[in-house]
Protein backbone atom coordinates (compact mmCIF):
# COMPACT_ATOMS: atom_id res chain seq x y z
CA UNK A 1 0.00 0.00 0.00
CA UNK A 2 1.14 3.47 -1.15
CA UNK A 3 1.19 5.89 1.86
CA UNK A 4 -0.07 8.75 -0.60
CA UNK A 5 -1.94 8.24 -4.06
CA UNK A 6 -3.00 11.33 -5.89
CA UNK A 7 -5.83 10.44 -9.12
CA UNK A 8 -6.59 12.82 -11.56
CA UNK A 9 -7.03 15.44 -8.97
CA UNK A 10 -8.86 18.88 -10.33
CA UNK A 11 -9.61 22.07 -8.44
CA UNK A 12 -11.15 25.63 -9.31
CA UNK A 13 -11.34 28.82 -7.47
CA UNK A 14 -13.83 31.05 -9.86
CA UNK A 15 -11.73 31.72 -13.21
CA UNK A 16 -8.66 29.94 -11.81
CA UNK A 17 -8.36 26.36 -12.46
CA UNK A 18 -5.68 25.57 -9.95
CA UNK A 19 -5.27 21.73 -10.42
CA UNK A 20 -5.59 20.14 -14.20
CA UNK A 21 -5.87 16.80 -13.26
CA UNK A 22 -2.98 15.71 -10.93
CA UNK A 23 -1.69 12.34 -10.35
CA UNK A 24 1.50 10.90 -8.33
CA UNK A 25 2.04 8.62 -5.76
CA UNK A 26 4.57 8.18 -2.92
CA UNK A 27 6.22 5.18 -1.44
CA UNK A 28 6.00 4.58 2.46
CA UNK A 29 9.31 5.36 3.94
CA UNK A 30 10.27 8.02 1.28
CA UNK A 31 11.38 11.94 1.58
CA UNK A 32 8.95 12.88 -1.44
CA UNK A 33 9.80 16.47 -2.80
CA UNK A 34 7.13 18.58 -4.35
CA UNK A 35 8.18 21.54 -6.60
CA UNK A 36 6.66 24.47 -8.22
CA UNK A 37 6.98 28.02 -8.69
CA UNK A 38 4.57 30.03 -7.34
CA UNK A 39 1.23 29.30 -7.79
CA UNK A 40 1.85 26.29 -9.42
CA UNK A 41 -0.55 24.20 -7.38
CA UNK A 42 1.77 23.20 -4.40
CA UNK A 43 -0.49 24.43 -1.93
CA UNK A 44 -3.94 23.19 -3.23
CA UNK A 45 -2.67 20.14 -3.36
CA UNK A 46 -1.59 19.88 0.26
CA UNK A 47 -4.65 21.60 1.91
CA UNK A 48 -6.35 18.80 -0.49
CA UNK A 49 -4.41 15.92 0.65
CA UNK A 50 -4.84 16.99 4.56
CA UNK A 51 -8.26 17.45 4.32
CA UNK A 52 -8.41 21.19 4.32
CA UNK A 53 -10.35 21.45 1.32
CA UNK A 54 -11.93 18.98 -1.32
CA UNK A 55 -11.12 18.32 -4.87
CA UNK A 56 -14.14 18.73 -7.33
CA UNK A 57 -12.61 15.85 -9.26
CA UNK A 58 -10.20 12.88 -8.62
CA UNK A 59 -9.31 10.65 -5.96
CA UNK A 60 -6.74 10.85 -2.85
CA UNK A 61 -6.11 8.57 -0.13
CA UNK A 62 -3.39 9.33 2.54
CA UNK A 63 -2.53 6.28 4.64
CA UNK A 64 -4.96 3.70 2.96
CA UNK A 65 -7.56 6.28 3.64
CA UNK A 66 -10.05 8.35 1.12
CA UNK A 67 -9.21 11.94 2.24
CA UNK A 68 -13.34 13.04 1.44
CA UNK A 69 -15.21 9.99 2.85
CA UNK A 70 -12.59 9.08 5.53
CA UNK A 71 -11.37 12.76 6.33
CA UNK A 72 -10.85 11.89 10.15
CA UNK A 73 -9.04 8.47 9.96
CA UNK A 74 -6.10 9.90 7.04
CA UNK A 75 -6.45 13.41 9.42
CA UNK A 76 -5.20 10.94 12.58
CA UNK A 77 -2.08 9.55 11.00
CA UNK A 78 -0.72 12.44 9.51
CA UNK A 79 1.11 15.79 11.03
CA UNK A 80 1.56 19.09 9.53
CA UNK A 81 4.19 21.59 9.91
CA UNK A 82 2.43 24.78 7.66
CA UNK A 83 5.04 27.19 6.36
CA UNK A 84 3.25 29.51 8.63
CA UNK A 85 3.49 29.22 12.51
CA UNK A 86 0.15 28.20 14.04
CA UNK A 87 0.92 27.73 17.38
CA UNK A 88 -0.98 30.42 19.79
CA UNK A 89 1.04 32.92 20.94
CA UNK A 90 -0.25 33.58 24.50
CA UNK A 91 0.29 29.94 25.48
CA UNK A 92 3.05 28.16 26.19
CA UNK A 93 5.24 26.13 24.51
CA UNK A 94 3.68 23.03 26.74
CA UNK A 95 0.29 24.27 26.46
CA UNK A 96 0.44 24.79 22.89
CA UNK A 97 2.10 20.98 22.34
CA UNK A 98 -0.49 19.14 24.84
CA UNK A 99 -3.46 21.26 22.85
CA UNK A 100 -2.55 19.50 19.76
CA UNK A 101 -2.08 16.04 21.56
CA UNK A 102 -5.71 16.42 22.95
CA UNK A 103 -7.27 17.11 19.14
CA UNK A 104 -5.23 13.38 18.84
CA UNK A 105 -7.07 11.84 21.46
CA UNK A 106 -3.74 10.98 23.34
CA UNK A 107 -3.86 10.13 26.65
CA UNK A 108 -2.60 12.72 29.06
CA UNK A 109 0.00 10.64 30.51
CA UNK A 110 1.64 9.40 26.93
CA UNK A 111 1.09 13.01 25.78
CA UNK A 112 3.44 14.51 28.16
CA UNK A 113 6.17 11.77 27.91
CA UNK A 114 6.10 12.36 24.19
CA UNK A 115 6.47 16.01 24.40
CA UNK A 116 9.09 16.08 27.40
CA UNK A 117 10.77 13.70 24.62
CA UNK A 118 10.17 15.91 21.68
CA UNK A 119 11.05 19.14 24.01
CA UNK A 120 14.73 17.78 24.79
CA UNK A 121 15.45 16.85 21.36
CA UNK A 122 14.75 19.88 19.72
CA UNK A 123 16.90 21.83 22.52
CA UNK A 124 13.73 23.96 24.12
CA UNK A 125 12.55 22.11 26.96
CA UNK A 126 13.69 24.72 29.22
CA UNK A 127 11.40 27.02 27.65
CA UNK A 128 8.46 24.79 27.32
CA UNK A 129 6.68 27.17 30.38
CA UNK A 130 7.11 30.16 28.57
CA UNK A 131 4.70 32.07 26.11
CA UNK A 132 5.40 31.35 22.20
CA UNK A 133 5.01 34.79 21.85
CA UNK A 134 8.48 35.69 23.00
CA UNK A 135 10.03 32.99 20.77
CA UNK A 136 12.48 33.39 17.66
CA UNK A 137 11.31 32.29 14.35
CA UNK A 138 13.92 29.06 14.69
CA UNK A 139 12.43 28.24 18.36
CA UNK A 140 8.97 28.51 16.80
CA UNK A 141 9.65 26.14 14.18
CA UNK A 142 11.39 24.23 16.53
CA UNK A 143 8.31 23.96 18.33
CA UNK A 144 5.61 23.91 15.46
CA UNK A 145 7.77 20.09 14.66
CA UNK A 146 7.06 19.18 18.10
CA UNK A 147 3.69 19.79 17.83
CA UNK A 148 3.58 17.67 14.41
CA UNK A 149 5.44 15.14 15.44
CA UNK A 150 3.54 14.62 19.24
CA UNK A 151 0.85 11.90 17.49
CA UNK A 152 3.84 10.11 16.35
CA UNK A 153 2.41 10.02 13.03
CA UNK A 154 2.84 7.98 9.71
CA UNK A 155 2.95 10.52 7.48
CA UNK A 156 4.78 13.95 7.77
CA UNK A 157 3.66 17.08 5.57
CA UNK A 158 6.25 19.90 5.80
CA UNK A 159 5.62 23.32 4.02
CA UNK A 160 9.15 25.19 4.00
CA UNK A 161 10.67 23.49 7.11
CA UNK A 162 13.58 25.63 7.57
CA UNK A 163 12.75 28.75 5.70
CA UNK A 164 14.11 31.75 7.47
CA UNK A 165 16.11 29.91 10.08
CA UNK A 166 19.51 29.87 11.32
CA UNK A 167 22.12 27.85 10.33
CA UNK A 168 22.21 25.22 13.32
CA UNK A 169 18.42 25.34 13.78
CA UNK A 170 18.21 24.61 9.92
CA UNK A 171 20.66 21.46 10.28
CA UNK A 172 18.52 20.27 13.29
CA UNK A 173 15.29 19.87 11.12
CA UNK A 174 16.99 18.41 8.02
CA UNK A 175 18.56 15.75 10.78
CA UNK A 176 15.02 14.83 12.14
CA UNK A 177 13.81 14.79 9.00
CA UNK A 178 16.18 12.05 7.87
CA UNK A 179 15.91 10.44 11.03
CA UNK A 180 12.12 9.97 11.04
CA UNK A 181 12.16 8.35 7.14
CA UNK A 182 15.22 5.95 8.37
CA UNK A 183 12.51 5.21 10.97
CA UNK A 184 9.65 4.66 7.60
CA UNK A 185 7.76 7.14 8.05
CA UNK A 186 7.00 9.27 5.22
CA UNK A 187 7.85 12.80 4.56
CA UNK A 188 5.97 14.62 1.78
CA UNK A 189 8.34 18.06 1.63
CA UNK A 190 7.49 21.34 -0.39
CA UNK A 191 10.31 23.32 -0.45
CA UNK A 192 12.00 26.57 -2.54
CA UNK A 193 15.29 25.22 -1.02
CA UNK A 194 17.09 23.45 -4.18
CA UNK A 195 20.08 22.32 -2.06
CA UNK A 196 17.96 20.78 0.65
CA UNK A 197 15.69 18.80 -1.57
CA UNK A 198 18.64 17.56 -3.60
CA UNK A 199 20.31 16.58 0.10
CA UNK A 200 17.05 14.54 1.46
CA UNK A 201 14.48 13.94 -1.13
CA UNK A 202 14.95 9.96 -2.60
CA UNK A 203 12.17 11.40 -5.36
CA UNK A 204 10.94 14.81 -6.27
CA UNK A 205 7.62 15.94 -8.16
CA UNK A 206 7.82 19.19 -10.17
CA UNK A 207 4.45 20.98 -10.92
CA UNK A 208 3.29 23.91 -12.58
CA UNK A 209 0.25 25.48 -13.55
CA UNK A 210 -2.05 22.63 -12.06
CA UNK A 211 -0.14 20.11 -13.92
CA UNK A 212 2.85 17.62 -13.05
CA UNK A 213 5.47 18.01 -15.12
CA UNK A 214 7.74 15.15 -14.28
CA UNK A 215 8.61 12.64 -11.40
CA UNK A 216 12.06 11.43 -10.69
CA UNK A 217 15.13 11.34 -8.57
CA UNK A 218 17.55 13.91 -7.83
CA UNK A 219 19.97 12.46 -9.69
CA UNK A 220 18.10 11.79 -13.06
CA UNK A 221 16.34 15.33 -13.13
CA UNK A 222 19.98 16.56 -13.15
CA UNK A 223 21.09 14.50 -15.47
CA UNK A 224 18.54 16.00 -18.29
CA UNK A 225 19.85 19.32 -18.12
CA UNK A 226 22.02 18.41 -21.53
CA UNK A 227 25.44 18.27 -20.08
CA UNK A 228 27.50 17.02 -17.57
CA UNK A 229 29.86 19.75 -17.10
CA UNK A 230 27.86 23.99 -16.10
CA UNK A 231 30.76 26.25 -17.18
CA UNK A 232 30.36 29.05 -15.79
CA UNK A 233 31.88 32.74 -17.08
CA UNK A 234 31.70 36.37 -16.39
CA UNK A 235 33.30 39.15 -18.57
CA UNK A 236 34.36 42.27 -17.56
CA UNK A 237 31.63 44.94 -19.38
CA UNK A 238 29.28 44.39 -21.93
CA UNK A 239 29.46 41.06 -23.85
CA UNK A 240 27.57 39.13 -25.88
CA UNK A 241 28.66 35.37 -26.15
CA UNK A 242 28.63 34.00 -29.22
CA UNK A 243 28.55 30.14 -28.65
CA UNK A 244 26.86 26.97 -28.82
CA UNK A 245 24.69 26.76 -25.68
CA UNK A 246 25.93 29.43 -24.01
CA UNK A 247 22.79 31.48 -22.14
CA UNK A 248 23.11 34.53 -19.76
CA UNK A 249 22.09 34.03 -16.37
CA UNK A 250 22.65 37.11 -13.92
CA UNK A 251 25.67 38.88 -15.18
CA UNK A 252 27.48 35.03 -16.03
CA UNK A 253 27.14 32.95 -18.95
CA UNK A 254 26.12 28.87 -17.98
CA UNK A 255 26.98 26.46 -20.75
CA UNK A 256 25.99 23.00 -20.80
CA UNK A 257 28.72 20.55 -22.11
CA UNK A 258 29.78 16.95 -21.60
CA UNK A 259 33.54 18.21 -23.43
CA UNK A 260 34.28 20.68 -21.04
CA UNK A 261 38.15 21.21 -21.70
CA UNK A 262 37.08 22.16 -25.23
CA UNK A 263 34.22 24.43 -24.81
CA UNK A 264 36.66 25.95 -21.92
CA UNK A 265 39.26 26.64 -25.37
CA UNK A 266 36.20 28.04 -26.87
CA UNK A 267 35.63 31.18 -24.08
CA UNK A 268 39.26 31.83 -23.89
CA UNK A 269 39.68 32.02 -27.76
CA UNK A 270 36.23 34.18 -28.33
CA UNK A 271 37.54 36.39 -24.85
CA UNK A 272 40.92 36.74 -27.33
CA UNK A 273 39.12 37.31 -30.25
CA UNK A 274 37.09 40.47 -28.84
CA UNK A 275 39.22 41.81 -26.84
CA UNK A 276 36.86 41.03 -23.63
CA UNK A 277 38.40 40.65 -20.08
CA UNK A 278 37.29 37.53 -18.43
CA UNK A 279 36.80 38.06 -14.87
CA UNK A 280 36.14 34.37 -13.62
CA UNK A 281 35.28 30.88 -15.22
CA UNK A 282 34.53 28.37 -13.16
CA UNK A 283 33.25 24.61 -14.05
CA UNK A 284 30.13 22.64 -12.00
CA UNK A 285 28.12 19.52 -12.46
CA UNK A 286 24.30 20.60 -13.29
CA UNK A 287 22.67 21.50 -10.09
CA UNK A 288 18.74 20.40 -9.46
CA UNK A 289 18.51 24.03 -9.63
CA UNK A 290 19.19 23.97 -13.27
CA UNK A 291 16.99 21.13 -13.95
CA UNK A 292 14.19 22.64 -12.38
CA UNK A 293 14.66 25.47 -14.23
CA UNK A 294 15.20 23.90 -17.72
CA UNK A 295 12.25 21.76 -17.02
CA UNK A 296 9.86 24.74 -16.25
CA UNK A 297 11.65 26.22 -19.49
CA UNK A 298 10.45 23.57 -21.73
CA UNK A 299 6.79 23.60 -20.31
CA UNK A 300 6.74 27.08 -21.70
Amino acid sequence: MMAIEAEDLKKRFGDVEALKGVSFKVKRGEIFGFLGPNGAGKTTTVRILTGIIKPDFGKARVNGYDVVEETLKAKESIGVLPEVSNAYPDLTAWQNIMLIASLYGMRKRDAEARANELLKEFGIYERKDAKVRGFSKGMKQRLMLCMALISDPEILFLDEPTSGLDVQSARMIREKILEIANERKTVFLTSHNMDEVNMMCDRIAIINRGKIVTIDTPERLKSRVGGSVAIEVSFGGKVELNIENAEKVGDKYVIYTTDPYKTICEVVDFARKSSAEIVSINTRTPTLEDAFLKLLEAEG
